[in-house]
Protein backbone atom coordinates (compact mmCIF):
# COMPACT_ATOMS: atom_id res chain seq x y z
CA UNK A 1 0.00 0.00 0.00
CA UNK A 2 1.16 3.96 -0.85
CA UNK A 3 -0.59 7.08 0.31
CA UNK A 4 -0.29 9.53 -2.98
CA UNK A 5 -1.89 12.90 -2.99
CA UNK A 6 -5.53 12.61 -3.63
CA UNK A 7 -6.53 13.78 -7.71
CA UNK A 8 -9.34 14.63 -9.69
CA UNK A 9 -8.74 11.03 -11.53
CA UNK A 10 -9.72 9.31 -7.90
CA UNK A 11 -13.07 10.82 -7.68
CA UNK A 12 -14.58 7.97 -9.41
CA UNK A 13 -13.29 5.60 -6.93
CA UNK A 14 -13.39 8.40 -3.89
CA UNK A 15 -16.75 9.04 -4.77
CA UNK A 16 -17.61 5.21 -4.47
CA UNK A 17 -15.94 4.70 -0.68
CA UNK A 18 -17.79 7.93 0.11
CA UNK A 19 -21.05 6.50 -0.62
CA UNK A 20 -20.32 3.34 1.26
CA UNK A 21 -19.67 5.49 4.12
CA UNK A 22 -22.77 7.42 3.67
CA UNK A 23 -24.80 4.41 3.07
CA UNK A 24 -23.44 3.06 6.69
CA UNK A 25 -25.66 5.73 8.10
CA UNK A 26 -23.10 6.54 10.59
CA UNK A 27 -20.02 8.28 8.81
CA UNK A 28 -22.03 11.23 8.01
CA UNK A 29 -25.20 13.69 7.64
CA UNK A 30 -24.43 13.44 4.03
CA UNK A 31 -27.38 11.79 1.93
CA UNK A 32 -25.74 12.21 -0.95
CA UNK A 33 -22.16 12.41 -2.58
CA UNK A 34 -21.06 15.92 -4.07
CA UNK A 35 -20.03 16.24 -7.78
CA UNK A 36 -15.95 16.69 -8.17
CA UNK A 37 -16.23 20.00 -8.52
CA UNK A 38 -18.21 20.86 -5.25
CA UNK A 39 -16.23 18.63 -3.35
CA UNK A 40 -13.19 20.17 -4.28
CA UNK A 41 -14.05 23.76 -3.26
CA UNK A 42 -15.34 22.38 0.01
CA UNK A 43 -11.95 20.77 0.73
CA UNK A 44 -8.13 22.37 2.07
CA UNK A 45 -6.49 22.01 -1.47
CA UNK A 46 -3.61 20.70 1.25
CA UNK A 47 -3.90 17.52 2.50
CA UNK A 48 -6.01 15.60 0.26
CA UNK A 49 -4.65 11.53 0.33
CA UNK A 50 -5.59 8.55 -1.21
CA UNK A 51 -4.23 5.18 -0.01
CA UNK A 52 -3.60 3.01 -2.69
CA UNK A 53 -2.80 -1.14 -3.21
CA UNK A 54 -0.03 -2.72 -5.36
CA UNK A 55 -2.26 -2.16 -8.38
CA UNK A 56 -3.27 1.14 -8.17
CA UNK A 57 -6.51 0.84 -6.77
CA UNK A 58 -8.15 3.70 -4.35
CA UNK A 59 -8.90 1.94 -0.69
CA UNK A 60 -9.52 5.05 1.61
CA UNK A 61 -9.01 8.36 1.37
CA UNK A 62 -8.49 11.14 3.84
CA UNK A 63 -8.87 15.40 3.54
CA UNK A 64 -9.53 18.30 5.40
CA UNK A 65 -12.33 20.86 5.37
CA UNK A 66 -11.83 24.76 6.60
CA UNK A 67 -14.26 24.93 9.77
CA UNK A 68 -14.16 29.31 9.10
CA UNK A 69 -13.35 31.45 6.25
CA UNK A 70 -12.53 33.88 9.22
CA UNK A 71 -8.60 34.12 9.26
CA UNK A 72 -8.32 33.62 12.94
CA UNK A 73 -8.78 30.06 12.22
CA UNK A 74 -6.62 29.69 9.23
CA UNK A 75 -5.11 26.70 11.01
CA UNK A 76 -7.98 24.61 12.32
CA UNK A 77 -9.38 22.00 9.99
CA UNK A 78 -12.12 18.95 9.89
CA UNK A 79 -11.03 15.54 9.27
CA UNK A 80 -12.60 13.40 7.08
CA UNK A 81 -11.37 9.43 6.79
CA UNK A 82 -13.13 6.89 4.90
CA UNK A 83 -12.49 3.08 4.41
CA UNK A 84 -13.37 1.21 1.46
CA UNK A 85 -15.57 -1.65 3.03
CA UNK A 86 -13.57 -4.66 1.82
CA UNK A 87 -10.35 -2.97 3.29
CA UNK A 88 -11.52 -2.12 6.48
CA UNK A 89 -9.97 -3.46 9.72
CA UNK A 90 -6.33 -3.72 8.47
CA UNK A 91 -4.81 -0.84 10.00
CA UNK A 92 -5.67 1.46 6.96
CA UNK A 93 -7.64 4.22 8.35
CA UNK A 94 -4.82 4.40 11.28
CA UNK A 95 -2.19 4.86 8.19
CA UNK A 96 -4.41 7.51 6.29
CA UNK A 97 -4.72 9.51 9.56
CA UNK A 98 -1.46 9.46 10.78
CA UNK A 99 -0.38 10.83 6.76
CA UNK A 100 -3.14 13.95 6.92
CA UNK A 101 -2.06 14.48 10.48
CA UNK A 102 2.17 14.86 8.52
CA UNK A 103 0.15 16.64 6.04
CA UNK A 104 -1.50 19.50 8.11
CA UNK A 105 1.38 20.28 9.45
CA UNK A 106 3.23 20.89 7.00
CA UNK A 107 1.10 23.04 5.77
CA UNK A 108 0.70 24.98 9.20
CA UNK A 109 -2.71 23.64 10.96
CA UNK A 110 -2.31 23.58 14.49
CA UNK A 111 -5.82 22.59 15.01
CA UNK A 112 -7.66 19.20 13.91
CA UNK A 113 -11.13 18.32 14.66
CA UNK A 114 -13.83 15.53 13.92
CA UNK A 115 -17.45 15.58 14.24
CA UNK A 116 -17.94 12.09 15.20
CA UNK A 117 -21.63 10.03 15.72
CA UNK A 118 -21.13 8.45 19.04
CA UNK A 119 -22.35 4.57 17.71
CA UNK A 120 -19.68 4.64 15.14
CA UNK A 121 -17.14 3.14 18.20
CA UNK A 122 -14.35 2.06 15.75
CA UNK A 123 -13.79 5.64 14.54
CA UNK A 124 -13.88 7.15 17.73
CA UNK A 125 -11.15 4.93 18.55
CA UNK A 126 -8.99 5.27 15.19
CA UNK A 127 -8.91 9.29 16.14
CA UNK A 128 -8.11 8.30 19.90
CA UNK A 129 -5.42 6.21 19.02
CA UNK A 130 -4.01 9.37 16.94
CA UNK A 131 -3.81 11.87 19.88
CA UNK A 132 -7.54 12.87 19.59
CA UNK A 133 -9.41 14.28 22.61
CA UNK A 134 -12.82 14.42 23.51
CA UNK A 135 -13.86 17.92 23.78
CA UNK A 136 -17.56 16.83 23.91
CA UNK A 137 -20.65 16.06 22.89
CA UNK A 138 -23.08 18.06 20.87
CA UNK A 139 -26.46 16.99 21.74
CA UNK A 140 -28.94 16.80 18.89
CA UNK A 141 -26.74 18.95 16.26
CA UNK A 142 -27.95 17.84 13.74
CA UNK A 143 -31.25 16.08 12.11
CA UNK A 144 -31.03 12.98 9.27
CA UNK A 145 -33.11 13.01 6.41
CA UNK A 146 -35.47 10.85 7.90
CA UNK A 147 -36.28 13.14 10.93
CA UNK A 148 -33.90 11.69 13.43
CA UNK A 149 -31.94 13.90 15.39
CA UNK A 150 -27.80 12.46 16.03
CA UNK A 151 -25.46 13.46 18.70
CA UNK A 152 -22.30 14.11 17.60
CA UNK A 153 -18.77 13.50 19.63
CA UNK A 154 -15.88 16.61 19.28
CA UNK A 155 -12.41 15.46 19.07
CA UNK A 156 -9.27 17.61 18.70
CA UNK A 157 -5.78 17.20 17.85
CA UNK A 158 -3.70 19.72 18.47
CA UNK A 159 -0.35 19.96 16.78
CA UNK A 160 2.21 19.85 19.33
CA UNK A 161 5.24 21.53 16.29
CA UNK A 162 2.81 24.28 15.37
CA UNK A 163 1.15 26.55 16.63
CA UNK A 164 2.45 26.45 20.29
CA UNK A 165 4.32 28.78 21.82
CA UNK A 166 7.84 27.41 21.41
CA UNK A 167 7.08 26.85 17.53
CA UNK A 168 5.11 30.05 16.95
CA UNK A 169 6.58 32.79 14.94
CA UNK A 170 5.39 34.93 11.93
CA UNK A 171 5.90 33.82 8.24
CA UNK A 172 4.59 35.59 5.28
CA UNK A 173 1.97 36.78 7.89
CA UNK A 174 0.67 33.57 8.98
CA UNK A 175 1.69 31.29 12.35
CA UNK A 176 3.75 28.33 11.96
Amino acid sequence: MSIQPLMEAHWPAVSAIYAAGIATGNATFATTVPAWDEWHRGHLAHSRLVALDEAGQVLGWAALSPVSGRCVYGGVAEVSVYVAPAARGRGLGRELLLALITESEANSMWTLQAGIFPENEPSVRLHEAAGFRLVGRRERIGRMADGRWRDTLLLERRSALVGTEQALEVTDGRYA
